[in-house]
Protein backbone atom coordinates (compact mmCIF):
# COMPACT_ATOMS: atom_id res chain seq x y z
CA UNK A 1 0.00 0.00 0.00
CA UNK A 2 1.35 3.13 -1.21
CA UNK A 3 1.87 6.12 1.43
CA UNK A 4 -0.41 8.91 1.60
CA UNK A 5 0.45 12.93 0.77
CA UNK A 6 1.49 13.59 3.91
CA UNK A 7 4.43 10.60 4.45
CA UNK A 8 5.17 10.95 0.70
CA UNK A 9 6.53 14.92 1.50
CA UNK A 10 8.38 13.20 4.76
CA UNK A 11 5.53 14.49 6.92
CA UNK A 12 5.48 17.70 9.68
CA UNK A 13 6.62 16.75 13.13
CA UNK A 14 4.08 17.84 15.60
CA UNK A 15 0.09 19.37 14.46
CA UNK A 16 1.32 21.70 11.70
CA UNK A 17 0.85 20.75 7.75
CA UNK A 18 1.85 22.62 5.16
CA UNK A 19 -0.59 25.78 4.03
CA UNK A 20 -1.42 27.85 1.56
CA UNK A 21 -4.86 29.76 1.64
CA UNK A 22 -7.57 31.32 -0.22
CA UNK A 23 -9.69 34.26 0.43
CA UNK A 24 -12.81 35.50 -0.68
CA UNK A 25 -12.68 36.44 -4.54
CA UNK A 26 -13.11 40.01 -4.96
CA UNK A 27 -9.75 40.34 -2.62
CA UNK A 28 -6.69 40.16 -4.68
CA UNK A 29 -3.42 38.94 -3.50
CA UNK A 30 -0.19 37.06 -4.41
CA UNK A 31 -1.86 33.90 -4.00
CA UNK A 32 -5.30 33.16 -5.42
CA UNK A 33 -6.70 29.87 -5.73
CA UNK A 34 -8.06 29.73 -9.21
CA UNK A 35 -10.20 26.55 -10.56
CA UNK A 36 -9.20 23.99 -7.84
CA UNK A 37 -11.81 22.17 -5.55
CA UNK A 38 -13.20 25.24 -3.60
CA UNK A 39 -14.36 26.55 -6.92
CA UNK A 40 -13.17 30.00 -6.27
CA UNK A 41 -11.58 31.88 -9.51
CA UNK A 42 -9.16 34.94 -9.64
CA UNK A 43 -10.55 38.37 -9.26
CA UNK A 44 -10.73 41.34 -11.80
CA UNK A 45 -8.47 43.31 -10.59
CA UNK A 46 -4.81 43.16 -12.02
CA UNK A 47 -3.42 45.70 -9.73
CA UNK A 48 -3.97 44.10 -6.86
CA UNK A 49 -5.25 45.32 -3.42
CA UNK A 50 -3.36 48.82 -2.27
CA UNK A 51 -0.50 47.73 -1.04
CA UNK A 52 -0.26 44.28 -1.71
CA UNK A 53 0.98 41.88 -3.92
CA UNK A 54 -0.03 41.81 -7.55
CA UNK A 55 -2.18 39.34 -9.26
CA UNK A 56 -0.89 36.72 -10.96
CA UNK A 57 -1.58 35.55 -14.68
CA UNK A 58 -3.61 32.53 -14.75
CA UNK A 59 -1.84 29.06 -16.43
CA UNK A 60 -4.12 30.41 -19.45
CA UNK A 61 -1.47 32.82 -20.81
CA UNK A 62 1.57 30.55 -20.18
CA UNK A 63 1.27 27.47 -22.69
CA UNK A 64 -1.18 28.82 -25.06
CA UNK A 65 -1.79 32.01 -26.37
CA UNK A 66 -5.96 32.11 -26.13
CA UNK A 67 -5.77 29.99 -22.44
CA UNK A 68 -4.70 26.78 -21.16
CA UNK A 69 -7.31 25.11 -23.38
CA UNK A 70 -9.10 21.53 -21.54
CA UNK A 71 -9.50 20.45 -25.51
CA UNK A 72 -6.65 19.34 -27.27
CA UNK A 73 -7.32 18.79 -30.73
CA UNK A 74 -4.90 17.09 -33.24
CA UNK A 75 -3.35 18.60 -35.88
CA UNK A 76 -3.22 15.69 -36.92
CA UNK A 77 -5.52 13.18 -38.34
CA UNK A 78 -8.09 11.78 -35.35
CA UNK A 79 -7.55 7.81 -36.12
CA UNK A 80 -3.90 7.78 -35.63
CA UNK A 81 -2.45 4.91 -34.63
CA UNK A 82 -2.94 4.65 -30.89
CA UNK A 83 -4.86 8.15 -30.09
CA UNK A 84 -7.79 7.95 -29.00
CA UNK A 85 -10.12 11.15 -29.25
CA UNK A 86 -13.31 11.84 -27.18
CA UNK A 87 -15.87 14.85 -28.70
CA UNK A 88 -12.73 15.96 -30.85
CA UNK A 89 -10.46 15.78 -27.51
CA UNK A 90 -7.74 13.84 -26.53
CA UNK A 91 -9.00 11.36 -24.24
CA UNK A 92 -6.22 8.75 -24.03
CA UNK A 93 -3.26 6.64 -25.40
CA UNK A 94 -1.17 4.62 -25.39
CA UNK A 95 2.81 5.93 -24.10
CA UNK A 96 4.52 5.14 -27.65
CA UNK A 97 1.60 7.07 -29.51
CA UNK A 98 2.17 9.98 -26.92
CA UNK A 99 5.90 10.32 -27.59
CA UNK A 100 4.92 10.31 -31.21
CA UNK A 101 3.01 13.43 -30.72
CA UNK A 102 5.20 15.35 -29.00
CA UNK A 103 7.59 15.06 -31.53
CA UNK A 104 7.52 17.81 -34.55
CA UNK A 105 7.76 17.15 -38.24
CA UNK A 106 8.45 19.77 -41.54
CA UNK A 107 4.23 20.57 -41.42
CA UNK A 108 3.78 19.32 -37.33
CA UNK A 109 4.52 21.33 -34.33
CA UNK A 110 2.43 20.21 -31.26
CA UNK A 111 0.42 22.68 -29.09
CA UNK A 112 2.09 24.43 -25.68
CA UNK A 113 -0.07 22.97 -23.51
CA UNK A 114 0.13 18.94 -24.89
CA UNK A 115 4.27 19.85 -24.39
CA UNK A 116 3.96 20.80 -20.75
CA UNK A 117 1.40 18.35 -19.68
CA UNK A 118 3.03 15.55 -21.47
CA UNK A 119 6.28 16.68 -20.21
CA UNK A 120 4.75 16.92 -16.94
CA UNK A 121 2.97 13.72 -15.95
CA UNK A 122 4.90 11.74 -18.35
CA UNK A 123 7.85 10.95 -15.78
CA UNK A 124 5.08 8.71 -13.78
CA UNK A 125 6.23 6.16 -16.56
CA UNK A 126 9.05 6.86 -17.81
CA UNK A 127 12.54 8.97 -17.14
CA UNK A 128 13.00 12.57 -18.54
CA UNK A 129 16.55 10.95 -20.02
CA UNK A 130 14.44 7.90 -21.76
CA UNK A 131 11.94 10.07 -22.89
CA UNK A 132 14.68 12.25 -24.67
CA UNK A 133 16.72 9.73 -25.72
CA UNK A 134 13.30 7.83 -27.59
CA UNK A 135 11.95 11.73 -28.71
CA UNK A 136 15.57 11.79 -30.84
CA UNK A 137 15.97 8.51 -31.99
CA UNK A 138 12.37 8.42 -33.72
CA UNK A 139 13.39 12.47 -35.05
CA UNK A 140 16.38 10.41 -36.63
CA UNK A 141 14.42 7.89 -38.14
CA UNK A 142 11.49 10.26 -39.51
CA UNK A 143 13.93 12.54 -40.61
CA UNK A 144 16.52 10.38 -42.03
CA UNK A 145 19.43 12.29 -39.64
CA UNK A 146 21.76 8.99 -40.73
CA UNK A 147 21.81 9.05 -44.35
CA UNK A 148 25.13 10.18 -46.14
CA UNK A 149 23.18 12.76 -47.59
CA UNK A 150 20.96 15.03 -45.58
CA UNK A 151 17.90 16.57 -47.70
CA UNK A 152 18.49 19.92 -46.56
CA UNK A 153 15.47 21.75 -47.90
CA UNK A 154 13.29 18.97 -44.73
CA UNK A 155 15.76 19.32 -42.37
CA UNK A 156 15.77 23.25 -42.78
CA UNK A 157 11.92 22.95 -41.86
CA UNK A 158 12.28 20.48 -39.75
CA UNK A 159 15.12 21.97 -37.30
CA UNK A 160 13.66 24.98 -36.43
CA UNK A 161 10.88 22.96 -34.54
CA UNK A 162 12.93 20.83 -32.67
CA UNK A 163 14.95 23.41 -31.45
CA UNK A 164 12.06 24.76 -30.31
CA UNK A 165 10.57 21.72 -28.78
CA UNK A 166 14.05 21.16 -26.70
CA UNK A 167 14.07 25.14 -25.31
CA UNK A 168 10.15 24.67 -24.27
CA UNK A 169 11.66 21.67 -22.45
CA UNK A 170 15.00 23.18 -20.95
CA UNK A 171 12.95 26.47 -19.88
CA UNK A 172 9.79 24.68 -18.03
CA UNK A 173 11.89 21.87 -16.76
CA UNK A 174 15.58 22.90 -16.43
CA UNK A 175 16.47 20.34 -13.40
CA UNK A 176 15.73 17.53 -15.95
CA UNK A 177 19.30 18.96 -17.48
CA UNK A 178 21.52 18.54 -14.16
CA UNK A 179 21.96 15.01 -16.01
CA UNK A 180 24.82 14.82 -18.35
CA UNK A 181 22.87 12.44 -20.35
CA UNK A 182 20.14 14.59 -21.08
CA UNK A 183 22.86 17.78 -22.56
CA UNK A 184 24.31 14.64 -24.63
CA UNK A 185 20.95 14.02 -26.21
CA UNK A 186 20.89 17.61 -26.94
CA UNK A 187 24.37 18.00 -28.30
CA UNK A 188 23.34 15.06 -30.36
CA UNK A 189 20.60 16.25 -32.64
CA UNK A 190 22.12 19.62 -32.99
CA UNK A 191 25.49 17.80 -34.42
CA UNK A 192 23.40 16.09 -37.05
CA UNK A 193 20.88 18.88 -37.99
CA UNK A 194 24.14 21.88 -38.00
CA UNK A 195 25.39 20.79 -41.37
CA UNK A 196 22.77 22.55 -43.27
CA UNK A 197 22.45 25.42 -41.23
CA UNK A 198 25.24 27.26 -39.24
CA UNK A 199 22.21 29.00 -37.29
CA UNK A 200 21.38 26.10 -35.79
CA UNK A 201 24.98 26.04 -33.64
CA UNK A 202 24.27 29.69 -32.53
CA UNK A 203 20.80 28.51 -31.09
CA UNK A 204 21.97 25.73 -29.56
CA UNK A 205 24.72 27.56 -27.69
CA UNK A 206 21.94 30.41 -26.70
CA UNK A 207 19.79 27.22 -25.69
CA UNK A 208 22.88 25.80 -23.91
CA UNK A 209 24.03 29.50 -21.70
CA UNK A 210 20.37 30.00 -20.86
CA UNK A 211 19.87 26.78 -19.46
CA UNK A 212 23.39 27.01 -17.28
CA UNK A 213 22.27 30.18 -16.30
CA UNK A 214 18.98 29.42 -14.75
CA UNK A 215 20.43 26.17 -13.34
CA UNK A 216 23.44 28.26 -11.59
CA UNK A 217 20.97 30.08 -9.67
CA UNK A 218 18.70 27.77 -8.88
CA UNK A 219 22.19 26.09 -7.50
CA UNK A 220 22.74 29.08 -5.72
CA UNK A 221 19.38 29.48 -3.71
CA UNK A 222 19.32 25.71 -3.27
CA UNK A 223 22.97 25.97 -1.73
CA UNK A 224 21.99 28.98 0.29
CA UNK A 225 18.95 26.94 2.05
CA UNK A 226 21.09 23.90 2.57
CA UNK A 227 23.31 26.50 4.24
CA UNK A 228 20.65 27.89 6.33
CA UNK A 229 19.14 23.79 6.98
CA UNK A 230 22.50 23.10 8.57
CA UNK A 231 22.72 26.18 10.88
CA UNK A 232 18.96 25.52 12.10
CA UNK A 233 19.71 22.09 13.07
CA UNK A 234 21.95 23.03 14.97
CA UNK A 235 20.31 25.61 17.04
CA UNK A 236 17.08 23.13 17.56
CA UNK A 237 16.34 23.82 21.29
CA UNK A 238 15.05 21.64 24.23
CA UNK A 239 13.71 23.61 26.27
CA UNK A 240 16.52 23.29 29.35
CA UNK A 241 14.95 25.96 32.51
CA UNK A 242 13.19 29.03 32.55
CA UNK A 243 15.30 31.75 31.95
CA UNK A 244 14.40 35.65 31.19
CA UNK A 245 15.27 34.54 27.36
CA UNK A 246 17.07 31.71 25.65
CA UNK A 247 17.28 33.64 22.51
CA UNK A 248 16.45 37.00 20.94
CA UNK A 249 13.03 37.90 20.79
CA UNK A 250 11.33 38.73 17.84
CA UNK A 251 9.60 41.78 19.37
CA UNK A 252 12.92 43.36 19.77
CA UNK A 253 14.21 42.06 15.97
CA UNK A 254 10.81 43.87 14.41
CA UNK A 255 8.06 45.08 16.43
CA UNK A 256 5.55 46.23 13.73
CA UNK A 257 3.37 43.41 11.72
CA UNK A 258 3.29 44.66 8.56
CA UNK A 259 7.13 44.72 8.05
CA UNK A 260 7.33 41.18 9.44
CA UNK A 261 4.48 39.90 6.87
CA UNK A 262 6.68 41.63 4.37
CA UNK A 263 9.80 39.64 5.31
CA UNK A 264 7.62 36.41 5.45
CA UNK A 265 6.79 36.95 2.07
CA UNK A 266 9.57 37.51 0.33
CA UNK A 267 11.05 34.17 2.08
CA UNK A 268 8.04 31.99 1.07
CA UNK A 269 8.37 33.82 -2.19
CA UNK A 270 12.24 32.61 -2.59
CA UNK A 271 11.70 29.17 -1.33
CA UNK A 272 8.73 28.74 -3.63
CA UNK A 273 10.73 30.22 -6.63
CA UNK A 274 13.51 26.83 -6.49
CA UNK A 275 10.34 24.05 -6.24
CA UNK A 276 10.19 22.60 -10.31
CA UNK A 277 6.69 21.69 -11.77
CA UNK A 278 7.99 18.32 -11.76
CA UNK A 279 8.47 17.73 -7.95
CA UNK A 280 4.80 17.65 -7.31
CA UNK A 281 5.25 14.32 -9.95
CA UNK A 282 8.44 13.17 -8.23
CA UNK A 283 7.22 13.24 -4.92
CA UNK A 284 4.07 10.28 -5.77
CA UNK A 285 6.52 8.35 -8.01
CA UNK A 286 6.07 4.59 -7.78
CA UNK A 287 5.92 1.52 -9.64
CA UNK A 288 4.45 1.47 -13.16
CA UNK A 289 1.57 -0.68 -12.97
CA UNK A 290 2.68 -2.54 -16.43
CA UNK A 291 6.34 -2.90 -14.71
CA UNK A 292 6.72 -3.70 -11.36
CA UNK A 293 10.52 -4.51 -11.86
CA UNK A 294 11.20 -0.81 -11.83
CA UNK A 295 9.97 2.60 -10.67
CA UNK A 296 10.97 5.68 -12.48
CA UNK A 297 13.36 7.51 -10.57
CA UNK A 298 14.71 4.71 -8.58
CA UNK A 299 17.26 7.17 -7.50
CA UNK A 300 16.57 9.48 -4.82
CA UNK A 301 13.68 11.44 -5.16
CA UNK A 302 14.14 14.54 -6.98
CA UNK A 303 11.83 16.74 -4.45
CA UNK A 304 13.82 18.77 -2.55
CA UNK A 305 12.87 22.19 -3.20
CA UNK A 306 9.40 20.98 -2.41
CA UNK A 307 10.40 18.79 0.62
CA UNK A 308 12.29 21.99 1.60
CA UNK A 309 9.52 24.56 1.72
CA UNK A 310 7.11 22.00 3.72
CA UNK A 311 10.08 22.53 6.09
CA UNK A 312 10.16 26.22 6.40
CA UNK A 313 6.62 26.06 6.90
CA UNK A 314 6.94 23.41 9.88
CA UNK A 315 9.78 25.43 11.32
CA UNK A 316 7.78 29.13 11.15
CA UNK A 317 4.63 26.77 12.83
CA UNK A 318 7.54 25.88 15.48
CA UNK A 319 8.75 29.90 15.87
CA UNK A 320 5.89 30.87 16.12
CA UNK A 321 4.86 28.38 19.15
CA UNK A 322 7.98 29.05 20.64
CA UNK A 323 7.84 32.77 21.13
CA UNK A 324 4.76 32.56 22.51
CA UNK A 325 5.84 29.74 25.06
CA UNK A 326 9.49 30.96 25.32
CA UNK A 327 8.12 34.47 28.18
CA UNK A 328 8.00 33.98 31.61
CA UNK A 329 5.12 36.49 32.07
CA UNK A 330 1.46 35.45 31.26
CA UNK A 331 1.28 39.34 30.13
CA UNK A 332 3.89 39.29 27.84
CA UNK A 333 3.02 35.68 25.96
CA UNK A 334 -0.50 37.71 25.37
CA UNK A 335 1.28 40.58 23.59
CA UNK A 336 3.26 37.61 21.86
CA UNK A 337 0.13 36.58 20.98
CA UNK A 338 -1.81 39.48 19.72
CA UNK A 339 1.40 40.51 18.03
CA UNK A 340 1.24 37.22 15.64
CA UNK A 341 -2.41 37.82 15.09
CA UNK A 342 -1.63 41.34 13.42
CA UNK A 343 1.12 39.89 11.50
CA UNK A 344 -1.16 37.08 10.44
CA UNK A 345 -3.38 40.15 9.42
CA UNK A 346 -1.12 41.80 7.48
CA UNK A 347 -0.10 38.65 5.63
CA UNK A 348 -3.91 38.03 4.63
CA UNK A 349 -4.11 41.52 3.26
CA UNK A 350 -1.21 40.76 1.32
CA UNK A 351 -2.20 37.80 0.01
CA UNK A 352 0.38 35.61 2.08
CA UNK A 353 -1.39 32.99 2.54
CA UNK A 354 1.22 30.24 3.29
CA UNK A 355 2.74 32.59 6.13
CA UNK A 356 -0.66 33.09 6.99
CA UNK A 357 -1.70 29.47 7.77
CA UNK A 358 1.95 28.63 9.40
CA UNK A 359 0.85 31.41 11.98
CA UNK A 360 -2.10 30.09 12.52
CA UNK A 361 -1.40 26.45 12.68
CA UNK A 362 1.38 27.38 15.31
CA UNK A 363 -0.73 29.55 17.19
CA UNK A 364 -3.74 26.28 17.28
CA UNK A 365 -0.45 24.13 18.66
CA UNK A 366 -1.49 22.15 21.72
CA UNK A 367 1.09 23.75 23.80
CA UNK A 368 0.36 27.24 22.73
CA UNK A 369 -4.23 26.64 22.97
CA UNK A 370 -4.13 25.18 26.25
CA UNK A 371 -2.90 28.31 27.90
CA UNK A 372 -5.97 29.22 28.92
CA UNK A 373 -4.77 32.05 31.58
CA UNK A 374 -2.84 33.84 28.01
CA UNK A 375 -5.67 33.60 25.71
CA UNK A 376 -8.12 35.36 28.52
CA UNK A 377 -5.75 38.52 28.17
CA UNK A 378 -5.82 38.25 24.30
CA UNK A 379 -8.92 40.07 22.35
CA UNK A 380 -9.25 37.17 20.09
CA UNK A 381 -12.07 38.60 17.97
CA UNK A 382 -9.61 38.89 15.36
CA UNK A 383 -7.63 35.71 15.67
CA UNK A 384 -11.38 33.68 14.90
CA UNK A 385 -12.16 35.61 11.78
CA UNK A 386 -8.46 34.54 10.69
CA UNK A 387 -9.46 31.10 10.61
CA UNK A 388 -11.96 31.17 8.16
CA UNK A 389 -9.82 31.00 5.48
CA UNK A 390 -9.67 27.93 3.44
CA UNK A 391 -5.98 26.13 3.96
CA UNK A 392 -4.29 25.75 0.63
CA UNK A 393 -1.14 24.04 -0.12
CA UNK A 394 -2.27 20.98 2.24
CA UNK A 395 -5.23 20.93 -0.17
CA UNK A 396 -2.96 21.74 -2.87
CA UNK A 397 -0.78 18.56 -2.05
CA UNK A 398 -4.27 16.30 -1.37
CA UNK A 399 -5.36 17.14 -4.55
CA UNK A 400 -2.01 16.79 -6.94
CA UNK A 401 -1.87 13.48 -4.41
CA UNK A 402 -5.12 11.89 -6.00
CA UNK A 403 -4.77 13.17 -9.26
CA UNK A 404 -1.15 11.97 -9.42
CA UNK A 405 -2.58 8.45 -8.74
CA UNK A 406 -5.26 8.71 -11.08
CA UNK A 407 -2.49 9.16 -14.09
CA UNK A 408 -0.51 6.81 -12.51
CA UNK A 409 -3.69 3.82 -12.89
CA UNK A 410 -3.18 2.92 -16.67
CA UNK A 411 -6.82 2.10 -18.31
CA UNK A 412 -7.57 -1.79 -18.72
CA UNK A 413 -6.44 -1.47 -22.35
CA UNK A 414 -2.59 -0.12 -20.95
CA UNK A 415 -3.28 3.17 -22.49
CA UNK A 416 -2.81 6.31 -20.82
CA UNK A 417 -5.46 8.62 -18.99
CA UNK A 418 -4.35 11.87 -20.83
CA UNK A 419 -7.48 13.85 -19.34
CA UNK A 420 -5.84 12.69 -16.01
CA UNK A 421 -2.65 14.13 -17.25
CA UNK A 422 -4.06 17.18 -18.21
CA UNK A 423 -6.44 17.79 -14.97
CA UNK A 424 -2.72 17.62 -13.06
CA UNK A 425 -0.99 19.89 -15.76
CA UNK A 426 -3.62 22.85 -14.76
CA UNK A 427 -3.05 22.40 -10.98
CA UNK A 428 0.44 22.37 -11.46
CA UNK A 429 0.22 24.98 -14.32
CA UNK A 430 -1.71 27.38 -11.49
CA UNK A 431 1.55 26.89 -9.25
CA UNK A 432 3.87 27.73 -11.76
CA UNK A 433 2.50 30.73 -12.96
CA UNK A 434 2.00 32.21 -9.51
CA UNK A 435 5.03 31.85 -7.92
CA UNK A 436 6.75 33.72 -10.74
CA UNK A 437 5.73 36.94 -8.93
CA UNK A 438 8.44 39.30 -7.86
CA UNK A 439 8.12 40.33 -4.18
CA UNK A 440 7.58 44.05 -4.77
CA UNK A 441 8.90 44.82 -0.77
CA UNK A 442 12.21 45.83 0.53
CA UNK A 443 14.15 42.98 2.00
CA UNK A 444 15.50 43.26 5.72
CA UNK A 445 18.03 41.12 5.87
CA UNK A 446 18.30 41.31 9.78
CA UNK A 447 14.66 40.31 9.98
CA UNK A 448 14.81 37.47 7.71
CA UNK A 449 18.45 35.97 9.11
CA UNK A 450 16.09 35.51 12.42
CA UNK A 451 13.23 34.22 10.75
CA UNK A 452 16.05 31.18 9.58
CA UNK A 453 18.01 31.28 12.58
CA UNK A 454 16.45 31.64 15.69
CA UNK A 455 16.34 28.80 17.48
CA UNK A 456 13.12 26.88 18.07
CA UNK A 457 11.93 24.12 21.21
CA UNK A 458 11.12 20.95 20.17
CA UNK A 459 7.72 19.39 20.78
CA UNK A 460 8.53 18.19 24.08
CA UNK A 461 10.43 21.55 24.29
CA UNK A 462 7.20 23.32 23.88
CA UNK A 463 4.72 21.39 26.32
CA UNK A 464 7.83 21.08 28.51
CA UNK A 465 7.80 25.60 28.88
CA UNK A 466 3.81 25.28 28.28
CA UNK A 467 3.43 23.00 31.38
CA UNK A 468 5.74 25.30 33.08
CA UNK A 469 4.11 28.97 32.18
CA UNK A 470 0.87 27.29 33.44
CA UNK A 471 0.13 24.11 35.34
CA UNK A 472 -0.83 20.99 34.19
CA UNK A 473 -5.09 20.91 34.24
CA UNK A 474 -5.44 16.97 34.81
CA UNK A 475 -3.50 14.06 35.69
CA UNK A 476 -2.27 13.05 31.88
CA UNK A 477 -1.08 16.66 31.68
CA UNK A 478 1.01 15.56 35.14
CA UNK A 479 2.73 12.93 33.76
CA UNK A 480 3.58 14.38 31.03
CA UNK A 481 5.50 16.99 32.73
CA UNK A 482 6.94 15.04 35.05
CA UNK A 483 8.09 12.93 32.50
CA UNK A 484 9.58 15.90 30.41
CA UNK A 485 11.36 17.09 33.28
CA UNK A 486 12.98 14.12 34.19
CA UNK A 487 13.70 13.71 30.65
CA UNK A 488 14.82 17.19 29.58
CA UNK A 489 15.75 18.78 33.07
CA UNK A 490 17.12 16.10 34.85
CA UNK A 491 14.49 17.01 37.90
CA UNK A 492 12.40 14.43 39.36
Amino acid sequence: MRAGPSSALGAAEGSCAGGWGARPAELQGFSQRGALSDGLEPGDNAGGAPGGMPQTLSSASMFTPCGFSPHLHSAKEDDQGGLIFQDGNLASASLDALIQHLIPTTDYYPEKAYIFTFLLSSRLFIEPHELLSRVCHKCVEQQRLDDPVLDKARIRKFGPKLLQLLTEWTETFPYDFQEERMIGHLKDMIDRIAPCDEAYWKRMNQLLQALNQKLATLSHGQEGIVKINAAVSDKLVAFKSKPPSIQREILTVCSDPYTLAQQLTHVELERLSHIGPEEFVQAFVHKDSLDSTKSCFNEQKKTSNLEAYVKWFNRLCYLVATEICMPAKKKQRAQVIEFFIDVARECFNIGNFNSLMAIISGMNMSPVSRLKKTWSKVKTAKFFILEIVIPFFSLLIKDIYFLNEGCANRLPNGHVNFEKFLELAKQVGEFITWKQVECPFEQDHNIIHYLHTAPIFTEDGLYLASYESESPENQIEKERWKSLRSTILGKT
